[in-house]
């Protein structure tokens, strides 16, 4: 568990002023509710009536995000209800009584489900490869079942503002495609709404508002470290930019909410076609340059 660490004072060996711990975790909660709320209300995540499985894994991101929510809940505007749904994936020591003995604690309608997916992973994926992939679509598909037995219609996920960035670059450096990771989207078979209410906060915040708040965080050991995970090589760069000039993570993420396609490429996405011509061209002189290149044409 982490520690909540001294405060540099001008008095020497002086410890940590428990009011100082305290007036942080109100100012980070503040912060947080605030971007949380701000994007709920600007993707319209919860609405009147939602009832909301809020994922909980024991890491910091979704412990902070159960709690922020339990926080907004008091003073939304909308009634909402909020089960707390863990999957013990049956990982060899793994720590099964922690989860449960938290959110009885704080008085949290909550469901563990069982699933032994840690066998599946570990006997279908070679030793050395990365096994994030299939553990999460196994993880997914058992989260998305029980969502749909038990009628929760919005799947709240932990993920923050820099993992939103993360997989942006991503998705640019090993797929050559502009996507991300969207606040809010609907399933594949339009059964679910997934919701990401901390696409607004950086993982710094988050990281130290768990520690001062001392939740009982559970490392993921499934994969171990896999150093050559392309997402941490994307981590590396991030946190190098960000050291260098702090604050350009923020600005990338502003920039995925401003989007500009006319000043892309993508003829599906922006109508270049129509620029300068009237409708009547456009079929022939697309025609026209298509049958003008050689390299499209087959050899006799």
């Amino acid at each position: 568990m982490s520690t909540v660490l001294p405060l540099l004072e001008p008095r020497s060996r002086r410890e940590a002023d428990p009011c100082d711990s305290e007036r942080d975790i109100r100012r980070l909660a503040q912060r947080l509710r605030h971007q949380v709320g701000r994007a709920i209300a600007d993707y319209g995540m919860i609405e009147d009536g939602d009832r909301v499985m809020v994922c909980l894994s024991g890491g910091k991101d979704s412990y902070t995000m159960l709690d922020v929510l339990l926080q907004l809940q008091k003073k939304a505007p909308v009634s909402f209800s909020i089960t707390a749904v863990n999957l013990d994936q049956k990982q060899p020591d793994f720590p099964e009584h922690v989860l449960p003995e938290y959110l009885r604690s704080i008085g949290v309608d909550h469901h563990i489900i069982e699933q032994d997916t840690y066998s599946v992973v570990s006997r279908v994926v070679p030793e050395g490869k990365t096994m994030c992939s299939l553990c999460s679509r196994l993880r997914r598909g058992a989260l998305y079942t029980y969502a749909e037995e038990h009628g929760y219609n919005k799947i709240a996920l932990g993920h923050h503002r820099d993992d939103l960035v993360a997989t942006f670059f991503l998705n640019l450096f090993f797929h050559a495609k502009l996507s991300g990771m969207p606040p809010k989207l609907l399933s594949d078979n339009g059964k679910h709404v997934v919701i990401r209410p901390l696409a607004l906060a950086s993982e710094a915040d988050i990281a130290r508002y768990a520690d001062l708040r001392r939740f009982p965080i559970i490392p993921c050991n499934l994969c171990g470290s896999q150093e050559n995970l392309q997402r941490k090589q994307v981590q590396k760069m991030m946190a190098a930019w960000e050291a260098e000039t702090p604050g350009r993570i923020e600005t990338i993420a502003r920039a995925l909410a401003d989007i500009r396609p006319s000043q892309l490429s993508d003829p599906k996405l922006f109508d270049f076609l129509s620029l300068g011509r009237t409708a009547g061209d456009l079929p022939s002189a697309a025609g026209a340059w298509a049958d003008a290149d050689p390299s499209a044409r087959d050899d006799d």
